[in-house]
């Protein structure tokens, strides 16, 4: 569903991404993990289409700039962005329009129930809390019912019962043949539900691990150390 092929970006001289491959395909939950200045947002970004980049990416077959591409893509934002002077209801309104959904009402209630927003409909994007906006970023992305999905540390700012909830949604997604690709640091929160994983370091994917080929009494946490603490001193983040 996400395909990256022979991607790269450069800002400048400075390498963020270094001929990345990574898919992501249907009813998968792919993590991506790595150290800060790893490249993990640069490459976020681009999958996404807010970057320009060398190389291919495509969301079901469609290049990921298309309007296709961007129907089928939902995208949580490590930052939220609300609009300060629209409500919570009027977001959601606003991406019904935009992508011009039908019937959308109840759903729209249903994840405002879900996440604890449907006391706050009225509420302007200004007067919300950091984990209020995370939690509408959420709904807004989801609303569409997309195929494929990226989250940019979802899980930041959310109290334990948002943290649940979007725990859940994301294997309800992942359960009816949603490719959810997440961005985390929060090694711990992916552990039981992970598929497959990404890791990167200066740029590049430095190894690609199934769940499959865990060993025994190994955690995803053990395999990232071991991966990311056995660097050379000399290596040196590109971003």
């Amino acid at each position: 569903m996400i395909n990256v092929h022979g991607m790269s970006k450069k800002y400048g001289k400075l390498i963020a991404n270094n001929n990345i491959n990574l898919s992501v395909v249907s009813g998968e939950l792919t993590v991506l993990l790595g150290p800060n200045g790893a490249g993990k947002s640069t490459l976020i970004k681009s999958i996404c289409g807010l970057l320009r980049y060398e190389g291919s990416i495509t969301i079901d077959g469609y290049e990921n700039h298309t309007t296709e591409a961007k129907r089928l893509l939902g995208y949580v934002p490590e930052f939220p962005v609300l609009y300060p002077m629209l409500t919570v209801a009027e977001h959601l309104e606003f991406i019904a329009k935009a992508y011009r959904l039908n019937n959308w009402e109840r759903n729209a209630e249903e994840l405002l129930c879900r996440f604890e927003l449907d006391d706050k409909k009225m509420k302007l994007g200004k007067e919300l809390s950091k984990g209020m906006q995370q939690k509408v970023s959420v709904c807004c992305a989801l609303l569409p019912q997309p195929k494929a999905i990226v989250f940019d540390e979802p899980l930041v700012g959310l109290d334990p019962h948002g943290i649940r909830e979007l725990k859940a949604a994301m294997l309800k997604l992942r359960d009816n043949g949603c490719a959810l690709l997440v961005s985390t640091h929060m090694i711990e929160s992916m552990e039981e539900n992970w598929d497959v994983t990404y890791i990167m370091i200066n740029g590049r994917i430095e190894r690609v691990c199934h769940r499959s080929e865990i060993k025994a009494g190994q955690s995803l946490e053990d395999v990232y150390f071991d991966i990311t603490e056995g660097q050379h001193p000399e290596d040196k983040p590109h971003e």
